[in-house]
Order: C-alpha cells, then sequence, then structure tokens
C-alpha cells in the first residue's frame, strides 16, 4: 500500500446509488489531488427490484446489504479512518426505504446520509468545477444515475441552478421501455414524450439569459454513450476527457435500441451493468441537450463521490 501523506486521511466513501454500490478509498489530504488507492463496486440495479408502489422487495434488500458488506471488508483491509456513506434517489424515494437504511446503519455502525436530488447536483457540480477550474466559467453539469437526472449551472464553486428530476436511466427504462429492452422508432418516440414531461419542470426553471460557456456530463451512463459514439476529441493536457456532440448520440440511439441488451456488451464502453438501461440513459440525455440547446458535452471523470470528498476536506480536512 502507498504510504499516506504526512496530512492525509485514509477516507473509504460508500455510495449506495440505484444501480451501484461503490466504495472508494482515497487518500484526501488538505490542497492535494483525492487519489484513489482502492474501489470495489457491486452492480444491483435496484429498479428490477422495486413494487407497484415503488418499495423495494426482500430480495432487492438482501442484495444491497451484501453489496455493502463486500465494501466494508475493503475498507477494513485498507484501514480507512474515516468513512462517509451517502444514499442517493432509490432509497430517498421508497416507502420503505427507511427501514433499509437502519439495516445498513446497523451493518457499518454509523449514520448513512441520505442526499436529495439537489445535494447530488450540488456536489457533482463541485466535482466538475474543481476539475476544469476557473477557466471553464459558467458551468452546466449534467449527471444521470438509475433514478434520478441532475442538472447544475453557475460560475462558482456553488451552482446558482442545481435541479433533479425522477429521469434515471433504470426508472425511464423500466417506465417507458419494451420489457425486452430492444426498442423501434415508434416505442423511443412514446418514451420520449414521457421523458419531455418529467424535464418540463426542470427546463422551465432554467434561466432563459444564460448560456453555460462550458457543458460537461458525468456518470457511467454518459461516459459509456460518450466511447460508443465515438467521442475521441481530447483537448490536449486533459486526461480521461473527451467530447461528445448530440449529432453522435442521435446517430448512436436507434441502432443500439434495435440490439439486443446482452449483445451490446460486443460494442465498445458498453458495460455488462448498464447494457440493459442504456438506451433509457441515453434517450435522457440528448432530450435535455436538446431543451437545453447545448450541442455538445465535455465527459468529466469526477462527479458525486469526488464531490464529496473534496467537500468534506473543506469542512473537516484542515
Amino acid at each position: 500500500m502507498v504510504t499516506l501523506h504526512s496530512h492525509a486521511t485514509r477516507l473509504g466513501v460508500l455510495d449506495i446509488g440505484s444501480n451501484t454500490v461503490h466504495m472508494l478509498i482515497v487518500d484526501a489530504a488538505p490542497g492535494a489531488r483525492p487519489e484513489p488507492e482502492a474501489s470495489t463496486k457491486s452492480t444491483i440495479r435496484l429498479m428490477q427490484y422495486l413494487k407497484d408502489d415503488g418499495s423495494i422487495k426482500k430480495a432487492g434488500t438482501e442484495a444491497l446489504l451484501s453489496a455493502v458488506e463486500k465494501a466494508m471488508k475493503l475498507a477494513e483491509e485498507y484501514e480507512i479512518t474515516q468513512l462517509l456513506v451517502l444514499a442517493t434517489s432509490a432509497l430517498r424515494e421508497a416507502p420503505n426505504g427507511g427501514k433499509i437504511l437502519r439495516k445498513i446503519e446497523e451493518a457499518i455502525g454509523q449514520p448513512v446520509t441520505v442526499l436529495s436530488g439537489v445535494d447530488e447536483a450540488r456536489l457533482t457540480f463541485l466535482a466538475a468545477r474543481r476539475w476544469y477550474g476557473w477557466d471553464a466559467g459558467r458551468l452546466l453539469v449534467i449527471d444521470i444515475g438509475g433514478g434520478s437526472l441532475e442538472v447544475a449551472m453557475g460560475s462558482d464553486e456553488d451552482p446558482t441552478v442545481a435541479l433533479s428530476v425522477p429521469a434515471g436511466a433504470g426508472r425511464v427504462t423500466r417506465e417507458f421501455l419494451p420489457e425486452s429492452g430492444v426498442a423501434d422508432d415508434d416505442d423511443l418516440e412514446a418514451a420520449r414524450k414521457n421523458i419531455r414531461k418529467i424535464l418540463e419542470p426542470m427546463v422551465k426553471s432554467f434561466p432563459k439569459s444564460k448560456h453555460p460557456m462550458h457543458a460537461v456530463g458525468t456518470s457511467k451512463t454518459i461516459r459509456s454513450l460518450a466511447r460508443l459514439a465515438g467521442a475521441v476529441m481530447r483537448q490536449p493536457g486533459r486526461v480521461d476527457t473527451s467530447i461528445m456532440t448530440i449529432d453522435q448520440l442521435e446517430d448512436w440511439l436507434p441502432r443500439l435500441a434495435a440490439i439486443a441488451p446482452d449483445q451490446r456488451t460486443a460494442l465498445p464502453g458498453v458495460t455488462p451493468e448498464r447494457t440493459y438501461q442504456i438506451v433509457g440513459g441515453g434517450l435522457v440525455i440528448d432530450e435535455i441537450m436538446k431543451a437545453l440547446d447545448v450541442k455538445e458535452i465535455e465527459i468529466c471523470p469526477w462527479a458525486l463521490r469526488e464531490g464529496a470528498i473534496l467537500r468534506w476536506l473543506d469542512q473537516f480536512g484542515r
């Protein structure tokens, strides 16, 4: 293992999302880049475990607890000194979410911070701002998870606009696309109409007079889509970043929807845990880009977990 920086904290960030449970371990020190030391991820896809009333089935609870246990084993192995635990939209909204949270808290021995959609948007925005710096100007950040879509914009570290709507990739797939995972043009158009309705309050709340100077996308779904769409324009000196245009995305979506989910993993960038919901996620990204008149987005490698680390360092790291 790497030797700790003299003022560093070995920090574990456990992110309990709608699609995955992810533990990221970093040696975090004030003023230093939070360098990943180790990580582990379990794919849950909670949307497949929802009952009609939105509550999570017993099998979903068991899958969650098993993933948390696996994550905590890594935390023990790396001897973390501080643990941040974040839960996002699926547990926030499930009628039995509180009960499940208590079970998770018992398993890890500390409280879970349940983030609102606006909290998620703000933390993700902070991560993108630190990644791109002040020269990015007015920054627009689009982030999609399994259950919700977050959008934030601003010129500072704290966005002036931070919004969230229930238009995550898993949710849209489950509610608006055929169960087989294969969709034709009519299916896609019907799904788009439903997505536009969900996005409407977000789009209405967005300031029309201010256009972003730099638009970025975060999340595994957007990274997968960008890689698939052939987003290879890299900025000199930037690592892990590429730019995806709306034309590239729109060109790929119908072709992707026509391929059976289990065959999509043969395509570049499509990972097994995203194969079923990547079309739903792509439709949401396409619709929000169109609605906000964004022609291209740069893919940002930092997102919610890095934002949580940076916020913690700002508050407690000194």
